[in-house]
């Protein structure tokens, strides 16, 4: 066949285009255990991280993982634990898709030094795409001991902020009740500048960040909700063993 033919050249793009193509597919199939690994890690890093593990390596996440979560349970809507579904495996972005009815919700109990903890997985909708994070409970089922968020396409310098420690810092001590009892979560308010006050349910805007802002206003709320009737039923237990 004449090189310099126009059915060469796209003969020779054709077999290139397959060529790279396998390769690509190959390295993809052959690469997913190990980014599996990796994200399954890093799940851990940032659920650990809420109760104030921090400065785990990935190749530590599964044994520190191990020692200070000592539960893990899939919640019904009405409280009850589904104990054919692996919390961890709870996809929250399939989920959400469903109606709160068909859900499962995902709940890890964490001991450290002597405290208990209830951290709850978070998903929502920021400026651009998904935010998550997760959001730990100390065994008052009320006060907050840390957070944890991550996105998916924020703006850098503005929305992509919120994964940043001083940021996730304005949280701890924070209540999700009002002092009626109301379960609120907590609001990324503008001009909430008083850090010291913990029952306000407030926390302080990130500048120029409004609607990430309100994505992570609407996401604890709306994922805490689901969970009222197993705090009330935990508290409900608490009660009568007093």
């Amino acid at each position: 066949m004449d090189r310099n033919s126009n059915g060469y050249t796209f003969l020779f793009a054709g077999i290139m285009v397959v060529v790279v193509g396998a390769l690509l597919a190959f390295a993809s199939t052959s690469l997913k255990p190990m980014q599996d690994i990796n994200v399954k890690n890093e799940k851990m890093q940032n659920i650990l991280s809420t109760i104030g593990v921090t400065d785990v390596t990935r190749e530590e996440a599964q044994g520190k993982f191990d020692e200070f979560i000592k539960e893990q349970l899939a919640l019904k809507v009405d409280g009850s634990a589904d104990e054919s579904v692996k919390a961890f495996n709870v996809d929250l972005k399939a989920e959400l898709k469903k109606e709160p009815e068909e859900q499962r919700f995902p709940l890890y109990v964490a001991e450290k030094d002597g405290n208990k903890f209830y951290i709850i997985p978070l998903r929502g909708a920021g400026l651009w795409d998904a935010i998550w994070g997760y959001i730990a409970l100390n065994d008052d089922f009320n006060t907050i001991a840390g957070v944890s968020f991550d996105h998916k396409a924020e703006t850098p310098g503005l929305g992509a902020e919120i994964k940043q420690q001083w940021f996730l810092d304005y949280f701890k001590d924070e209540k999700i009740f009002d002092k009626d009892g109301k379960l609120t979560g907590v609001a990324v308010a503008k001009g909430n500048n008083d850090k010291v006050n913990k029952d306000d349910n407030k926390v302080d805007a990130i500048s120029g960040a409004t609607i990430t802002g309100d994505g992570v206003t609407n996401m604890i709320k709306e994922r805490l909700v689901h969970y009222k009737q197993y705090i009330d039923n935990q508290k409900g237990k608490l009660a009568s063993n007093n």
